[in-house]
């Protein structure tokens, strides 16, 4: 009986409180209309809002009450509407609706990698042995993380700078390094949008132009085969030669390249072209070029299940290498590929989150576009390997083919029969009824499994080995469109993505608080387009190499990390927990407080440490490319190109300690003490949450007081902290 009455006073309290709230926000609303009758003209003040009134984003959580009145269900949406925010905060760009918010979160997080990484990783790293630690690393790093952006985005309503200025004076050092990071990022990305656009606007002659060796034309009329390209390949020639127009090295730059540097103008321009506007532009965007690579790839899916040694492909791609589990490289490139296919502490999932409605369901969408992602890369691994799978077996063929009319020709048609020795060796034959002596010659070596163990990553997949499995199809210039307008969209989106990230972390800070947002991204797009001359030469794609690899990779793992450590030991996981689930309605489960807390943090100081080791001790260079031998060579960064990661790195992420620092001595960088409008107590009144008391499980855990304050429980420091 006592626990019917008590759970009789607790819902009569919530229908209370909903009422309360129903009161609060319709006086609030009425007050808003009054005001708005300016010389009988309704004021645009009204629709100022704190996020969407979308239909699309209405909360249809379960903790919504379903007993609300026809009247307050029926107009919720207005009614937050109507809540004006408190200080002055003015009006914030929001969605149009919760589509385009998924559309733009995906497009952001689904990028190159996930069609020319994922794919490599996999066969290299135990096949569909690798999928175990994938998700296990997505389950305790990948989520989690991208779940505490999109919330701390959601709740306090800015950019990466000023979020993380707001959870604390000393930790703001962490939004100038993601918006640093993403300006390095975005300044080298755009090249393989420009390299893109160069091959799909060669896609439209009459025969590829990497489909055939060009001709070597001399004085007297006669011609031979490049003889570059006739030791290496028409797809590595074309690649290497015509489009990078590359050195032998990074020291030598020969010529500018202005067939690319025309492509990067162009690419700059669309970029700027769908930030122009900021959401407003970018959101119509993504509805293109969020849904086009999964058009493609679905055309490419039925394509490749309809080719011949399609079935090679994936076995070779899925079959499962046990004993690479215990490899801790292969955790080491799961942890890597999770991290970084996700677009996490770029600081572009905050500045998406923060035009989010205070009542979106964050984790919902962390869920979403997470898998979302994983299942892309898998999906994008099966298409690119039924498509390697036909282009290994054609080589294979070809290459039997050739040994068996070399064997035809020496020894006839019983050659079937015979047992041959090694080259160079003489052999005795039966050749009609004459034995006769002959050289062995040297046969190539035809293996199937060593031809689909020939998948290289990155750039080399898409322009090299894709592109030589496209010349085998009918109708070649058709798919070689497709392919390469799917790279565009899927770059494109990422990029201005990445790009946001920096615009909006300025104009929150209000740095340049006089220029329009479109004057403001023309500029930083101008800039970029300036700086990134400097990979349209004969060294570019190795500068762009060194930035692929330096200028995300550490910087980036070190901004996560203290992503973590700022919301579990400085903003506290309990109080984090609190915003949540008055946001949300729902409260965090304790295994992701526990991922904050412990699991995250140790993912990134592993992966960072493990990372570190491996460059110390393999040592690191760049792949050079011969021509005299129609193959690349591995040689070592210079000097000054180890000095420029030094300065990457370091310019991304000395921000860090560098702002503690000048805050600690009384010089502090960051001048935003507005503070984020929160309506905490509508919020409350409205998902009916009371004051619940801490768990004994909250207490060991994460060290939380009575009254809900986090403490040091570690020994050694407990006393300290009860004393005072």
């Amino acid at each position: 009986m006592a626990n019917t009455a008590h759970l009789m006073r607790r819902q009569s309290s919530r229908d209370l409180y909903a009422q309360r709230s129903v009161d609060r926000m319709e006086m609030k609303e009425l007050r808003g209309r009054l005001v708005t009758m300016e010389n009988g003209h309704p004021s645009h003040r009204t629709h100022v809002m704190y996020g969407a009134t979308n239909e699309a984003f209405e909360d249809t959580s379960p903790n919504r009450r379903s007993s609300e009145t026809p009247t307050s269900k029926a107009s919720s949406a207005e009614e937050r509407a109507g809540i004006k925010p408190e200080g002055g905060e003015g009006e914030r760009e929001s969605w149009d609706s919760k589509l385009t918010f998924l559309l733009a979160t995906v497009g952001y997080a689904v990028g190159l990698g996930n069609v020319w990484r994922f794919p490599y990783l996999a066969q290299k790293n135990g096949g569909g042995a690798f999928l175990i630690p994938y998700f296990v690393m997505l389950a305790i790093e990948g989520i989690p993380i991208f779940y505490l952006e999109l919330a701390i985005g959601q709740r306090l309503r800015k950019g990466a700078i000023g979020v993380w200025h707001q959870v604390s004076p000393y930790l703001g050092g962490i939004g100038i390094s993601s918006a640093v990071v993403s300006f390095n990022v975005a300044l080298y990305y755009n090249s393989i949008i420009a390299w893109c656009l160069f091959y799909f606007a060669q896609s439209f002659q009459a025969e590829l132009p990497w489909s055939e060796c060009p001709k070597k034309y001399f004085s007297n009329g006669s011609y031979t085969t490049e003889p570059e390209c006739a030791i290496s390949s028409p797809t590595q020639y074309f690649w290497y030669r015509t489009t990078l127009q590359i050195s032998e090295d990074i020291n030598h730059p020969q010529t500018f390249n202005y067939k690319i540097a025309l492509a990067l103008v162009i690419a700059w321009i669309l970029v700027y072209m769908c930030m122009i506007k900021g959401i407003a532009s970018s959101g119509k965007v993504v509805y293109v070029t969020a849904t086009f690579p999964y058009i493609v790839l679905v055309i490419f899916f039925f394509r490749g299940i309809t080719l011949k040694g399609m079935s090679d492909g994936l076995i070779h791609l899925f079959t499962p290498k046990w004993h690479t589990i215990l490899d801790p490289v292969v955790w080491l490139e799961a942890g890597t590929q999770i991290f970084f296919s996700l677009g996490l502490a770029f600081g572009g999932l905050i500045a998406f989150s923060s035009y989010n409605p205070v009542d979106n369901n964050c984790y919902r969408d962390a869920i979403m576009v997470s898998m979302t992602n994983c299942l892309t890369s898998m999906f994008a691994g099966i298409v690119v390997f039924s498509i390697i799978g036909f282009k290994a077996t054609m080589v294979y063929e070809k290459c039997l083919g050739v040994r068996n009319e070399t064997l035809l020709d020496i020894f006839g048609p019983g050659y079937k029969s015979m047992v041959f020795p090694e080259p160079g060796q003489m052999v005795t034959v039966d050749i009609n009824g004459n034995l006769t002596k002959l050289l062995m010659p040297h046969l190539p070596e035809c293996d199937l499994q060593k031809e689909l163990d020939n998948t290289a990553s990155g750039t080399g997949l898409a322009f090299i080995i894709f592109t030589e499995a496209i010349n085998q199809f009918p109708g070649a210039q058709f798919w070689s469109v497709l392919f390469f307008l799917m790279l565009f969209t899927l770059g494109i989106d990422s990029q201005f993505g990445t790009l946001e990230g920096v615009v909006t972390s300025i104009v929150d800070m209000k740095l340049l608080p006089n220029l329009r947002k479109e004057y403001l991204t023309g500029g930083l797009c101008l800039i970029c387009c300036i700086l990134s001359m400097g990979f349209a030469h004969g060294s570019g794609s190795y500068i762009f190499l060194l930035f692929d690899m330096y200028s995300g990779n550490f910087p980036l793992l070190i901004i996560a990390f203290f992503e973590c450590v700022g919301i579990a030991y400085v903003y506290g996981v309990k109080r984090f927990a609190d915003d949540i689930e008055l946001m949300t309605g729902t409260r965090p489960g304790i295994y992701w407080l526990i991922c904050w807390k412990y699991l995250s943090p140790l993912a990134m100081l592993s992966i960072l440490i493990s990372s570190f080791a491996e460059l110390a001790m393999e040592g690191s260079g760049y792949e050079a490319w011969i021509p005299s031998e129609g193959d690349t060579v591995k040689k070592p960064w210079p000097i000054w190109a180890v000095l420029l990661v030094v300065v990457l790195i370091l310019a991304s992420v000395l921000w860090i300690p560098g702002l503690a620092i000048c805050r600690y001595f009384g010089y502090p960088i960051i001048e935003d003490e507005e503070r984020a409008w929160f309506p905490a107590e509508e919020l409350r009144d409205f998902h009916g949450i009371e004051p619940r008391p801490v768990s004994a499980t909250e207490t060991l855990l994460f060290c939380t007081r009575p009254d809900g304050s986090e403490r040091c429980c570690w020994p050694g420091c407990c006393e300290t902290d009860d004393d005072e």
